[in-house]
Order: structure tokens, then C-alpha cells, then sequence
């Protein structure tokens, strides 16, 4: 039988700080997790006609041809959503307390680097950027824990160091769970899990459900230790 779910707002009491899993590291989502939802997927799916199954790998295995002509859709699709990106609330506030603490933050997105570049440019600033920020350019994408063990060795850390948020289970926490992430942390601003958290098993069960990043920040004062890679 599976765990039950955790849920930040109503976690038991916080462990003694010698108990706390150590965090070197956090790995964000971009779309859902940074920013709000904005992106028509029904649209983008229509456009390469994948109305079932996972488009980014249904893609890969066509002709390269059809490839490229796939990908411009649906980046036309993306780049729509561009216009109406908005950072989630509590993203600055989170953010400075990573960097405050020396912890080093980056972002996997199956998105475009143009989307990546366009956040970091016209919303976090004048934050640092999240670095690094892998797009599905990267030739890899979620659920694969490629892009986040590449993160994790370019930082000097090991995965076991590091926590995974985001807001899709069957992305974001299994990519985290097959990198062997110290912590997954599934993002649900609109309560798609409030009521059952079933479906959650197995690769797909994260740690805890955070309703805000301001809850992700909880955490790190009641049940993780930030420890800078640098001490």
C-alpha cells in the first residue's frame, strides 16, 4: 500500500535540525511551478494532431522533416503564451531566501530556451537568473532524470542533495524520483489533488503537496536544512 501524501499545511511538528534531510540544491519547473499556468495545451496539441500520449516523445520519432515542422507549431503555439506570463505569487520571496542561504537554484523546462529567456528577462529580473536552465533544447527532456543529474554535476552536488519542485507528478516528481532527489515537491496551486491523491503512487508520489511556493518555503524551515554547497 502506498504512503500516504503529505501536505505542507498539515505536516506533523517539524524534526529536530540534526534530523533534517540536508538540501544543497533545488530544481524548479517552469511553467505551473514559476509561472502561471498559461499555455493552451488542447491548442498545442491540435496543432500536430497528438490528442493522446506524450507529444514531445510522439514527435521524436517521426521523420526529421516532420520533426522540424512539429516543433515551429507548437513553438508558435508557446510563444502566443508569452504575452500572458505571469510570475507565481511568492516566487521573488522564495527566491531570495535560496540565494540569501547560498543555495543554488535551476530550472528543466520542456518548454522553448526562447520561453526560458523571456522569463528570466521580463519577469525575475533584476533576480539572477536560475542557472542552469535547461529547455527542451537540451536534446533530453522530463520525465528523464538526464537534465537533472546534467544540473546537479554542473553544481558539484550530488542528487541526494537536492529537491525537485514542480507542479506535474508524471513529470517533475518522476524525473526527480529517477534521479534519486533527496525531496520531491509536487506544486498545486489549483487543488487538482485536495480531495484525492489516488493517482499519486509509486515514481509519481512526491514527498509533499505544496499549495503556493510560499509553502515551499515553509519546508525549509520546518523540515529540510538548506546547507550551501559552498560551507
Amino acid at each position: 500500500m502506498a504512503l500516504a501524501v503529505r501536505r505542507v499545511a498539515a505536516a506533523a511538528d517539524a524534526p529536530p535540525i540534526a534530523d533534517r534531510i540536508p538540501i544543497k540544491g533545488v530544481v524548479f519547473d517552469m511553467d505551473g511551478t514559476l509561472t502561471i499556468p498559461c499555455i493552451d495545451f488542447k491548442k498545442l496539441r491540435q496543432v500536430v494532431n497528438i490528442m493522446t500520449g506524450d507529444v514531445l516523445d510522439t514527435i521524436a520519432t517521426w521523420p526529421p522533416e516532420q520533426q522540424v515542422v512539429a516543433y515551429a507549431a507548437i513553438a508558435e503555439v508557446e510563444h502566443e503564451a508569452l504575452g500572458e506570463m505571469r510570475l507565481m505569487p511568492d516566487l521573488h520571496d522564495l527566491c531570495k531566501l535560496l540565494d540569501d542561504a547560498g543555495i543554488p537554484r535551476g530550472l528543466i523546462t520542456r518548454n522553448t530556451q526562447h520561453s526560458v529567456n523571456h522569463f528570466h528577462t521580463k519577469h525575475l529580473a533584476p533576480l539572477a537568473p536560475f542557472s542552469p536552465a535547461l529547455s527542451r533544447d537540451f536534446g533530453v527532456w522530463k520525465p528523464s532524470p538526464q537534465p537533472l543529474l546534467h544540473i546537479c554535476n554542473s553544481w558539484g552536488v550530488r542528487p541526494e542533495e537536492t529537491m525537485m519542485v514542480g507542479d506535474s507528478a508524471f513529470d517533475d516528481i518522476v524525473s526527480g524520483r529517477r534521479a534519486n532527489a533527496a525531496a520531491c515537491i509536487l506544486l498545486d496551486t489549483e487543488g487538482q489533488y485536495l480531495h484525492s491523491t489516488e493517482e499519486l503512487q509509486g515514481e509519481s508520489q512526491p514527498d509533499f503537496i505544496a499549495m503556493s511556493l510560499a509553502e515551499v518555503g515553509l519546508l525549509f524551515s520546518q523540515h529540510y536544512q538548506l546547507v550551501s554547497p559552498q560551507q
